[in-house]
C-alpha cells in the first residue's frame, strides 16, 4: 500500500501547488491521475520520486518511509545523451530480478537500439524510456504521460505490459491527457484539482468522472470558442 498523508508543495507561502494530497493506492492495482492543466500531476509524480521536497506531509510504503529506491519513474520528457545508442542508454540502468532481456524487449517494440537516439523519433524514444524502466524491477511504477508519442500498436502493447505488472502485484500509477487511455487499463482512476485530490473513482464510476471532466472543459470553452468562429 502506497499511502500519501496531508502533503503539501508550495513554491512560495502565497503559491500553494499540492495542497494537503490524502490518497492510498493498493499494491496489484493500477491507478490512474486525471486532471486538468496545471492541477498539479506532475508535482506530485515529482514529489513521490523526491524531485520536489514536499512542505508538509507523509508518504509511506507498506507501513515504512517510501524511498526512491521503491520507485521506477518514467518522466513525461526524457533525457538522451547525445551520440549515445539505445543499447548503452539501457545499459546505464542496473537490472532488477525479473530476467530482463534486451533483445526480447527489442523485437516486442521495434527499436533500432544500435542506432543513436538522436535518430529516433519521439515514439522511439518513449519505447526506450519505458524499457528502462521496466528493467529497474521496482515494486511501484509511476509513469507520467507515458502514451504521448505512441503509435497504435505500441499504446495497446503498453496497456498489456502494465496488465502484466498488475499482476505481478506492482503498484502502477499512470497519468495521461487522454482519459480513455486510463479508462482501458486503470483499476482506479484519482481526480486531482487544484492542488488537492478531489475524488478517487473506481472501474464502474469511470463515465462519471468523464461526465464531469468533459463538463468543465465545455463550461470554460464554450462561449470562448462561439466568439472566435
Amino acid at each position: 500500500m502506497l499511502t500519501i498523508r496531508n502533503l503539501q508543495v508550495e513554491y512560495k507561502k502565497e503559491f500553494p501547488v499540492l495542497k494537503g494530497i490524502d490518497l492510498s493506492m493498493e499494491s496489484g492495482k493500477i491507478h490512474g491521475l486525471v486532471g486538468l492543466n496545471g492541477a498539479g500531476k506532475t508535482t506530485l509524480l515529482n514529489t513521490l520520486y523526491s524531485f520536489i521536497r514536499p512542505s508538509a506531509g507523509s508518504v509511506s510504503y507498506n507501513d515504512r518511509s517510501l524511498k526512491r529506491q521503491d520507485i521506477a519513474y518514467l518522466e513525461a520528457e526524457n533525457y538522451f545523451y547525445p551520440y549515445m545508442t539505445g543499447r548503452e542508454y539501457l545499459d546505464l540502468f542496473p537490472a532488477g530480478t525479473n530476467g530482463f532481456k534486451t533483445d526480447n524487449w527489442q523485437q516486442l517494440f521495434h527499436i533500432p537500439l544500435d542506432d543513436i537516439t538522436e535518430n529516433y523519433s519521439t515514439g522511439m524514444r518513449k519505447k526506450l524510456a519505458l524499457l528502462a524502466v521496466l528493467k529497474l524491477d521496482k515494486p511501484i511504477v509511476v509513469l507520467d504521460e507515458p502514451f504521448n508519442g505512441l503509435d497504435l500498436e505500441s499504446a495497446h502493447i503498453l496497456t498489456l505490459i502494465l496488465q502484466q505488472l498488475r499482476k505481478g502485484g506492482k503498484t502502477v500509477l499512470v497519468t495521461s491527457h487522454v482519459f480513455e487511455t486510463l479508462t482501458s487499463c486503470c483499476d482506479y482512476i484519482h481526480h486531482i484539482d487544484h492542488g488537492a485530490i478531489d475524488h478517487s473513482y473506481s472501474k464502474d464510476q469511470f463515465e462519471m468522472l468523464q461526465k464531469r471532466l468533459y463538463s468543465t472543459i465545455e463550461d470554460q470553452a464554450s462561449d470562448q470558442i462561439k466568439r472566435l468562429i
